[in-house]
């Protein structure tokens, strides 16, 4: 294949010099972890993808970094980060790989968030150390088989007895399910129709009853263990319940920190499609000349851009926002939306850039593109985003 070399002032995507509105520590922090992909994840995404597989060897460098729960507090074992650096790792993360984001999402957000808001110091100070060492591995469970959007349908049930609860009930599309050693599971405490009886519990994986099975057949998010979860007269301690939760808003205010980081993590995403497709149109040569120099591949890259900057700064914002306290889940839902439907695009754009080399493992951009179509659903869909927001601003529940 002929190539050419070709240089650019504005060869990245920090066109409008976004890294001046970032602190030292905040760019710090997403160097370190870009290089830490770059040297340990990118050498080994393809084959795990390819093999179905999620590359466990990388869980302790991972916990090393301070990955896990990365904006909670010290002093149970996490960095402390402010939010803006937290969001600045989830990109670097998805910007090797939808499913090590998720992975890392899963632990800090849906995991160690729910442990932090809504147990007690007990809780907090027996399983926050060992989330944020990787000794112990979390899942989130939360969606059923017939209940995706509507997660206050569930039929998932915690029936209360002397000596403590009762679980009954089947998880769907868990992510880390079947290699997490203690999963938060959402079960109604009341009535199966009663959405404020839910509560959250801490479940060790190893309770008997409890069993984890991996979703086969994936053609999105191979690199991630997907999996099923039943629960059968899992009989738990009074003390597994997380004892501040209540009601459907306990796991949405989860849902909401999950939402947050796939905001950033889908720039991520498009920025890694974006700069292999600008390094490819600058070495391929076709009709004697690279690529990159037709009008075709110019506009194509300059939109893809064009909303990568967008996304930047509009995210930014989002995290000076929840920095402050003041951010609202519209404002989530706007962002997640906009962002992942920005890389879903991008990504498609960038493989068919690539031509039929698009295809190929040893190239990343249809890897992304479907992850993304995953992640354009999962932690609620694009239309239900679109209409919390519309419900945002018009004052009006259209669902």
């Amino acid at each position: 294949m002929a190539t050419a070399t070709v240089t650019s002032q504005f060869s990245g995507v920090d066109f409008l010099a976004f890294d001046t509105l970032l602190s030292e520590e905040e760019r710090a922090v997403r160097d370190t972890v870009r290089t830490w992909v770059d040297e340990n994840l990118m050498p080994v995404i393809g084959e795990a993808y390819i093999a179905g597989k999620f590359p466990k060897q990388l869980i302790p460098g991972m916990a090393e970094l301070g990955l896990f729960g990365a904006n909670l507090p010290e002093e149970y074992g996490c960095a402390g980060l402010n939010n803006v650096a937290y969001g600045l790792i989830m990109q670097e993360l998805e910007r090797g790989d939808s499913g090590i984001r998720s992975f890392a999402s899963v632990q800090g957000a849906l995991v160690m968030y729910p442990i932090h808001a809504f147990g007690s110091e007990e809780q907090r100070k027996k399983w926050l150390p060992l989330l944020a060492s990787g000794q112990e591995i979390g899942c989130f469970g939360l969606t059923e088989p017939d209940f995706g959007s509507n997660p206050g349908g569930m039929i998932t049930m915690a029936r209360e007895t002397k000596d403590g609860w009762v679980l009954n009930g089947t998880k769907m599309w868990i992510t880390n399910g079947s290699q997490a050693t203690v999963s938060i599971i959402w079960a109604k405490t009341g009535d199966v129709g009663d959405a404020e009886s839910i509560r959250g519990f801490i479940v060790p994986t190893d309770t008997a009853g409890y069993t984890g099975k991996d979703q086969k057949g994936k053609l999105s998010l191979r690199a991630s263990d997907t999996s099923e979860i039943h629960l059968q007269d899992v009989h738990l301690p009074k003390d597994a319940i997380l004892p501040k939760s209540g009601g459907l808003k306990s796991p949405l205010m989860c849902l909401t920190q999950a939402r947050y980081g796939i905001a950033w993590g889908a720039i991520g995403a498009a920025m890694a499609c974006y700069d292999e497709a600008l390094r490819y149109a600058q070495s391929r040569v076709m009709f004697d000349r690279p690529i990159a120099q037709t009008q075709i591949q110019q506009v194509r890259l300059v939109d893809m851009l064009t909303e990568i900057v967008k996304a930047q700064f509009m995210t930014l914002q989002l995290g000076r926002l929840k920095d402050a306290g003041t951010m609202k889940p519209a404002q989530v839902s706007l962002c997640k939306r906009n962002n992942v439907d920005m890389a879903c695009e991008a990504a498609r754009e960038a493989r068919r850039l690539l031509g039929a080399n698009g295809i190929l493992a040893e190239y990343h951009s249809m890897r992304h593109m479907a992850n993304l179509e995953s992640v354009y659903t999962y932690e609620g869909t694009h239309d239900m985003h679109s209409l919390i927001v519309g419900q945002a601003i018009t004052g009006l529940g259209a669902f």
